[in-house]
């Protein structure tokens, strides 16, 4: 008898007709033979619209009763499915995170240490069903712990790899995964198979089908993990390891996909002093307050003059970022401090990029035919990323869609 994870999003728990359809689904795969443990996120908008109260309440909030606002609407969820489930007959029952536990360390994107199965084990004997709110742990303290935005995903990951699941699948209000986002580019086909460092870097720039650590956490343990519609009976995507995808098919596949991401902040330092350690006195305590930075430009016309220090931050994080910033300024020395949130990064990834010269250059030209400026270039072995006006976003995907060859209709799929 197999295990699975089956984890359902925002847009799948919205309201009890879908709570419904979620335990039809459910039904299904224990009435075939497998031992499920079902992950739910909150129904969709309900966090957003947390995260906004505790913004309301103090734009500088104490982390530990802003995981205990946030990890609400998944609690709900996954009492009502846990109800459902039982008034069709099947025996479920709701496990906080606490309750099993889920061991997880620090507050707003928490990490998980561990996970006892304990609990699950004897849910399994029993021929049970067990129901798990998503993005939520306990601390050492014994405090509530959330995971970060769509930790639900990495909550899911997680109990697959500890209770030995067959699988993971991820149920979402799409079908796969596509090599873009089929609202901006109609002709974005979608992918039978990714592999896990594409769908990372998709995930972690942009791509809003997974999140970036459950990709992570699959990757690193070897975790299948398959995409899947809640609301369509039809196959998926698959994500699988590179060496599973086939030389042939990485060789045709140059770039898998084009993704935004419109959740950026750009923050600039003027009249930086150039001296050794003036830069990593900028990025400490963004470091120690919890603060990913993503790319960085430094400009420096003359070796012992002042720079200027641009850098984006997650949206959600700039008023954090700006107060840590603004706390070490006199001991940096930076002249002033700029913000600005109408940006967007665009990214094209894909493996076939290690064996594929030019990739960059092609994107930059892209872009420079159709007057888009490029604020900020990073990049890794598989991916270009550009920072751009956010006025241009849609217009940008579409033609490096184009130029890539993604949206055409033959059938190159990955």
């Amino acid at each position: 008898m197999s295990r699975i994870v089956m984890k359902f999003g925002g847009t799948s728990m919205a309201g009890m007709e879908r709570i419904r359809s979620v335990a039809e689904r459910v039904k299904r795969e224990v009435e075939g033979g497998h031992q499920v443990a079902v992950v739910v996120s909150a129904m969709a908008g309900e966090t957003d619209r947390l995260v906004q109260m505790c913004r309301e309440a103090a734009p500088l909030y104490d982390p530990r009763e802003y995981d205990v606002v946030v990890a609400s609407g998944e609690q709900v969820t996954s009492g009502l499915l846990a109800i459902t489930l039982q008034g069709m007959g099947l025996k479920a029952r709701s496990y906080m995170g606490w309750q099993l536990p889920i061991r997880a360390s620090g507050h707003v994107a928490a990490l998980i240490e561990e996970i006892d199965v304990e609990v699950l084990e004897r849910v399994f004997d029993e021929n049970g069903i067990a129901v798990i709110p998503g993005f939520q742990g306990v601390t050492g303290e014994g405090a509530l712990a959330t995971l970060g935005r769509g930790g639900s995903d990495t909550s899911a990951v997680g109990l697959a790899v500890a209770m030995k699941a067959s699988r993971c699948d991820i149920y979402t209000d799409v079908d796969g995964v596509y090599t873009t986002d089929p609202r901006i580019v109609p002709r974005a086909r979608k992918l039978d198979t990714i592999t896990f460092e594409e769908m990372l870097e998709l995930a972690s720039v942009g791509a809003k089908v997974l999140q970036t650590r459950s990709v992570g956490l699959a990757m690193r343990f070897g975790m299948p993990l398959q995409v899947l519609s809640s609301f369509e009976d039809r196959p998926g995507t698959m994500i699988v390891s590179e060496d599973q995808l086939g030389g042939i098919t990485m060789e045709r596949n140059v770039i898998t996909g084009i993704a935004h991401d419109p959740n950026e902040a750009r923050v600039t330092l003027a009249g930086l002093p150039d001296r050794p350690g003036a830069v990593a006195a900028v990025f400490a305590p963004l470091a120690a307050a919890g603060i990913n930075v993503d790319m960085i430009v430094q400009s420096v016309l003359r070796a012992g003059e002042a720079s200027d220090l641009t850098f984006t931050v997650p949206r959600a994080s700039l008023a954090h970022s700006v107060a840590e910033l603004k706390g070490v300024r006199a001991a940096v020395g930076f002249t002033d401090l700029l913000t600005s949130t109408d940006v967007v990064k665009i990214s094209a990834v894909g493996v076939g990029m290690r064996s594929n010269a030019g990739i960059a250059a092609r994107m930059f030209e892209t872009l420079a035919e159709r007057g888009i400026n490029i604020l900020a270039i990073t990049t890794s072995e598989i991916k270009v990323s550009v920072l751009i006006h956010e006025d241009y976003t849609e217009l940008a995907v579409r033609v490096l869609h184009t130029a890539f060859g993604l949206d055409q209709s033959a059938g190159a799929d990955a």
